[in-house]
């Protein structure tokens, strides 16, 4: 009966609004054109409802705020609405055509008629209330932070819920939603709009957090996690190291606010006068006390600023009760199409201020017609302390956040109870949503193939067995020497032991008609989640191989035989061939030291393209094929705070706001165990990023190096060219491999990405949301007299033909660039600065790169 009900009240409202609708087409229509603005913020409202007051006439905004309404003359008011704003009623005044801005008041609070309403008026800092009232807050803001006593401790209960956005029951109507079944159970709503999303990924943590000023430390003790959704075929620690930098903790106390891996200006900046226009509202009440409403926006809504409201005490202590952000609506930040934080403060009895929530709710889009993802991170803070913990040995333990071994098996009543607080998110079935959804053999497949495409490995069973083949990106390549190059390859997992890992593989050249191969064992001294490399490393390993030799030519973050890298900008046949047996043991700590030590003993072969040709004592050459080198290996890094996304064999940066020094040293001893030179080569490096604020951030690496003994040309130092027409980090885009060999040398990268400080100011191209890169990057070396061929050192090989002596200069290039075309593609003109006139130069040329950022 209630289908029957329902079906019959539908077709009654469709009949009343078509008898509506045709009253209105009989008679003499009147356009309306107009936007829907935020009064303070002048952010566009998308999805207002605009409306003929007392008709079902009506319509609402576009995704830019817009509206078209066509009405019959002799309307009397227009009616606007839309969550979060007080209903909008004007009076209307027909002409032939109208054009109107419509300026909505926000309700989260009761709001008074404001003293000052934002829009096009001469603002002036000078003799400006709402600036001093800020410089106030500013040259006072540390002053509550219960940072500054001993201890601090509080109780932290974080839910994250990712859901597609905009969810109706007519997707179910398509083909592969009609293949998954009815999915409306699992349907919620979207904090911002209401509108209705469906969960995809649900994550929950409660944890103790224990602070320790001096000397300082901060552990957090994870007492319950669980987590369930697609991104399960991601790695958990890497997904979460993700996801902390993106919806980080927002600190509007600080001059930068770090979020979605960028650098926001915040409204209590020391440059916060410069960047933002602030309006003092009128009072109103938040939770119980009369409160400031400080208003503000950016002078530049392109740049990295909020819109928004801070609500502070109205007494002599003007105490932070209230934090409202929203992003402005012509920022140039990808995939955010809207997003609200809002954190609320207790003071303590101290006058400190506690935050007890702290709100993020985002909307993404890949594009401006998609539906895209919502996304909720919501922390409730609770049981604040300045005591001295009952157990201060948590500061003892090395790592940052210990999980209790109870914490994945924490029964429904253990969650129950931090799910009672205001906006707390209601429990979520994500883990029986994916049970339905991997029933169906379409999207068992698909999560399959998109599994293997991310990890680059194929899982040999459905829950990941012992052992998995790949990677597959290195299954078919080609280069001079090799030809075409087929290789395959695996590694056992944690299925098969959480502490001992096999790796290797076998590939073939169909030119050389070699056969390669790499075996690698590795006992680990502390049990692994999913993979040998996850931090942190504590490990002995024993590797051997026998494959080419790119020489001069490295990559940091792929496989040299990548085949995405098989295009290159010239035939790439410097290469010999490599016998290497490996000996290592390394450690690592959360404090960021790592040091490792490696005994290695390798022999490398010429080839015909490159040669071994040795000076003898009565000055004639001799060809040789080969020569042998017994090492030892020592490295040294430090890396505080480092931020990074595992994977099996690589780390990708998240972050490099701290710096990372590594210290590398080599030594060999001619005649132990058959080597045939001795050798130290030293190397020092440092990268860093800094970021400027409003005007971006530059990455910078600079490293210095140095041979200290008469070696073979191989063991000296060749700088990094990339043959390949992507953007490689630390390598020289024009530079030929070998085309310089030293025993010394100085190195830098500068990159300085703008974020689209000029382009964001120029009318046309602002639109485009491009945003400029500039790339410094050179070296400068030196070959010593007992290196240098030239001067008839027994014992050193002739430098190919390809390779000349470095002069007074250095190596320079300088590139321009434009990144975030069509969201995802960076491309850049670089050009050669230097010994422009060797034969076979690339002077200049066009790189590009796959970039996905925020």
């Amino acid at each position: 009966m209630r289908r029957e009900r329902l079906f019959f009240l539908l077709v009654t409202i469709l009949f009343l609004f078509s008898v509506s609708v045709g009253k209105v087409r009989a008679q003499n229509l009147i356009r309306i054109e107009g936007s829907v603005i935020d009064s303070l913020t002048q952010e566009r409202l998308s999805y207002a409802s605009v409306s003929i007051k007392g008709t079902v006439l009506g319509t609402t905004t576009d995704e830019a705020g817009n509206f078209v309404l066509r009405v019959p003359e002799g309307s009397d008011s227009l009616m606007v609405t839309t969550l979060g704003y007080q209903p909008y009623v004007m009076k209307l005044n027909l002409g032939r055509t109208n054009r109107i801005s419509i300026s909505m008041l926000p309700t989260s609070y009761e709001l008074k008629e404001t003293i000052v309403k934002p829009g096009k008026e001469k603002y002036s800092r000078k003799d400006n209330p709402a600036v001093a009232f800020v410089k106030k807050i500013i040259d006072s803001r540390d002053r509550d932070n219960p940072r500054n006593k001993e201890y601090y401790s509080y109780e932290q209960y974080e839910d994250i819920l990712i859901g597609l956005n905009d969810y109706s029951d007519a997707r179910e109507g398509s083909w592969l939603y009609r293949q998954l079944g009815s999915l409306s159970d699992f349907v919620d709503t979207s904090s911002i709009t209401g509108k209705p999303i469906l969960p995809i990924s649900h994550k929950e943590q409660v944890a103790d957090v224990y602070y320790r000023k001096s000397p300082l430390r901060e552990k957090r003790v994870v007492k319950g996690m669980k987590n369930a959704g697609i991104d399960e075929m991601l790695t958990e620690e890497g997904v979460k190291q993700f996801l902390d930098e993106v919806f980080k903790e927002v600190d509007v106390f600080q001059n930068d606010v770090p979020l979605f891996l960028q650098r926001f200006v915040s409204p209590l900046s020391s440059i916060g006068p410069l960047f933002y226009k602030y309006y003092l509202m009128d009072t109103l009440v938040v939770n119980g006390e009369e409160c400031i409403d400080l208003g503000f926006v950016p002078f530049t809504s392109e740049g990295f600023g909020f819109t928004g409201h801070l609500y502070f005490t109205h007494d002599s202590v003007n105490f932070l009760k209230r934090i409202e952000l929203n992003i402005p609506y012509e920022i140039n930040l990808n995939f955010v199409d809207r997003m609200r934080i809002i954190q609320e403060y207790e003071r303590s009895p101290e006058g400190l201020r506690l935050l007890t929530k702290d709100d993020i709710a985002v909307e993404f889009k890949l594009t401006s017609k998609s539906k895209g993802l919502f996304a909720h991170r919501i922390v409730s803070y609770r049981n604040h302390s300045f005591d001295l913990p009952q157990d201060a040995t948590v500061f003892n333990e090395s790592a940052p956040s210990i999980e209790l071994a109870d914490a994945r098996r924490k029964p429904e009543d253990f969650w129950a109870q931090y799910k009672d607080g205001e906006g707390v998110p209601k429990q979520r079935s994500v883990e029986s949503l994916m049970a339905q959804v991997r029933s169906v053999p379409f999207f068992y497949w698909t999560e399959k193939v998109l599994s293997t495409l991310i990890s680059g490995y194929i899982q040999t069973s459905d829950e990941g067995g012992p052992f998995e083949f790949g990677p597959m990106n290195t299954t078919v390549s080609g280069n001079t020497v090799e030809g075409v190059r087929l290789r395959a390859g695996g590694a056992t997992t944690t299925k098969f032991s959480p502490r001992l890992f096999l790796d290797g593989y076998m590939a073939y050249g169909t030119k050389d008609r070699r056969l390669k191969y790499d075996a690698l064992a590795e006992y680990s001294f502390v049990d692994k989640k999913k993979f040998r490399k996850e931090f942190p490393v504590h490990s002995i390993r024993a590797e051997y191989s026998y494959d080419v030799n790119q020489l001069g030519q490295q990559y940091l973050y792929t496989n040299a035989d990548n085949i995405f890298l098989a295009l290159k900008r010239k035939e790439n046949n410097l290469m010999t061939y490599l016998r290497k047996a490996e000996l290592s043991y390394k450690r690592e700590y959360y404090s960021g030291w790592s040091y490792a030590a490696t005994l290695r003993h390798q022999n490398e072969m010429g080839t015909e393209y490159v040669s071994f040709k040795q000076i003898q004592a009565d000055g004639s050459v001799l060809p040789v094929k080969d020569y042998s080198s017994a090492e030892l290996e020592l490295n040294l890094r430090w890396a505080p705070n480092e931020k990074f996304y595992q994977t099996r064999n690589y780390r990708y940066p998240i972050t490099f706001d701290a710096p990372v020094i590594a210290l590398n040293h080599v030594f060999a001893r001619k005649g132990i165990l058959g080597s045939d030179f001795s050798f130290n080569r030293t190397d020092l490096s440092i990268n860093k990023r800094f970021w400027l604020s409003a005007f971006g951030y530059i990455d910078g690496v600079a490293k210095a190096g140095k041979v200290w003994d008469k070696a073979p040309f191989p063991m000296l130092i060749i700088p990094n060219a990339n043959l390949s027409y992507t953007i490689q980090l630390e390598s020289y885009a024009l530079l030929n491999p070998m085309e310089f060999i030293n025993d010394q040398y100085m190195s830098w990268d500068l990159t300085y990405y703008m974020n689209g400080l000029i382009l964001n100011r120029i009318p046309l191209l602002k639109k485009l949301q491009w945003r400029e890169v500039v790339t410094f990057k050179g070296f400068y070396a030196d070959l010593s007299d007992k290196n240098n061929p030239a001067m008839g050192h027994e014992g050193l090989f002739l430098f190919p033909e390809t390779t000349y002596s470095m002069g007074n200069e250095p190596y320079m290039e300088l590139g321009f660039g434009i990144n975030n075309i069509f969201k995802i593609l960076r491309l850049d003109y670089i050009l050669r600065l230097s010994y422009r006139d060797h034969a076979d130069a690339s002077n200049s040329g066009l790189r590009l790169r796959f970039e996905f950022s925020f």
